[in-house]
């Protein structure tokens, strides 16, 4: 596969697109000798570029109504959505938790880079 002439690594990692103050929190599972799951969550800062997929919208549905949303991240995390022992990581932004559903190699723009694909986390009653 020929290599793009587009390399988009000095954008990507300019101070003017780049947000430093992401989180993630990443899931370990692990089965305990009863067969039951034990989670153990870390939460990590890391920097990237959010782009906001269209915004907030609301979507009435037969049974209620949901705010639904998606941002895209481009970064040089290794973030997953879900691996043999450990869920989908969350990423908050802007006071906002996403799951990440699709990871995506983008080092043909830019050498290390991921483009992560991230959904709105339902909202839970409190």
């Amino acid at each position: 596969m020929a290599r793009p002439l587009l390399d988009v690594t000095e954008v990507l990692i300019d101070p003017m697109f780049q947000d430093t103050e992401i989180l993630y929190t990443r899931v370990t599972e692990t089965v305990d000798n009863n067969g039951l799951a034990q989670h153990t969550s870390t939460t990590t800062q890391f920097a990237g570029v959010v782009v906001q997929n269209g915004g907030d919208q609301l979507k009435r549905l037969e049974d209620g109504s949901r705010h639904t949303d998606s941002i895209d991240i481009y970064t040089l995390t290794n973030l997953i959505s879900g691996e043999q022992g450990w869920t989908a990581d969350i990423v908050t932004w802007q006071g906002r938790q996403y799951t990440v559903m699709k990871v995506l190699d983008w080092s043909t723009y830019g050498t290390g880079f991921r483009h992560a694909i991230c959904d709105l986390r339902p909202l839970t009653p409190a």
